[in-house]
């Protein structure tokens, strides 16, 4: 049996899943700079997954590693939400869809 090499960030049940169907594996605990970097890879992972799939499994996964992303900053979630909301307020969201194609400098 060959082994395959991911080099990446799973989630925590990954390797106990794994481990339930009999296959052997090797893992590692990052460090916060490493964790960071592979958070922010993950991020870009999940991103070209929800490009292709555009589902609500795929926005999920997306929105769990923001969260993550967001601990490893220490930015609480409530934190982030203010920010949002704050921006919609001056800047608006994006529901009416416009799409700017030049203005004068």
């Amino acid at each position: 049996m060959g082994k395959k090499v991911y080099n990446k960030l799973v989630r925590d049940k990954i390797p106990e899943i794994i481990q339930a169907q009999g296959k052997q594996l090797k893992t590692r605990v990052l460090g916060d700079e490493e964790y960071l970097e592979a958070l922010l890879k993950k991020v870009e992972e999940e991103f070209a997954e929800l490009k292709v799939d555009l589902n609500v499994e795929e926005l999920a996964d997306l929105h769990e590693v923001l969260r993550a992303l967001a601990d490893a900053l220490n930015i609480s979630h409530d934190e982030v939400e203010t920010v949002r909301a704050e921006k919609a307020a001056k800047r608006g969201g994006f529901s009416q869809k416009i799409f700017l194609e030049e203005a004068e400098e």
